[in-house]
């Protein structure tokens, strides 16, 4: 049964941004949300390596992965698991970003790219850190407030 879905507005009005890239790492998919996210307009972004958005120290144990899931077909991420790593902005800035990963394959099952579904975590990550800290600012309140206490008879 056909879909009356355009799949191409599908992508570019979707929230969270849709990257696709080649089995090269070039990037032939870059929705509005991309945009957003990392700051690369569309026509920035098309034909570059992922590397616009990958931190350097990153880049070689990526390209290593990235390697393996284009000769194998496979990759340890395809169940839907969340993936959270540190990203680039087009400014330099750090990003915390999470998403999903699809293997891309061709009519002949060969294997062709990949897709990710890509939601910036920078601020709730920065939440989270500010929480944990000043939990761990309270611990050390009451453990100071326990020892200096009068000890019970």
């Amino acid at each position: 049964m056909a879909h009356p879905i355009d799949f191409a507005d599908l992508v570019a009005t979707a929230g969270d941004a849709v990257v696709v890239a080649d089995a090269t790492g070039a990037i032939v998919v870059w929705n509005a949300a991309a945009e957003r996210i990392f700051g690369f307009s569309e026509a920035e972004a098309l034909g570059r390596s992922l590397d616009i958005i990958t931190p350097e120290r990153h880049r070689e144990r990526h390209w290593d992965g990235y390697a393996r899931s284009m000769e194998t077909g496979k990759t340890r991420y395809g169940n839907g698991e969340l993936l959270k790593v540190p990203a680039l902005h087009k400014d330099g800035r750090a990003l915390s970003i999470a998403f999903t990963v699809g293997m891309l394959f061709d009519a002949d099952g060969k294997t062709v790219g990949v897709s990710a579904i890509i939601r910036d975590e920078t601020e709730r990550w920065a939440q989270q850190r500010e929480e944990r800290k000043r939990i761990s600012e309270l611990k050390a309140q009451v453990k100071q407030l326990q020892a200096s206490a009068p000890a019970e008879a």
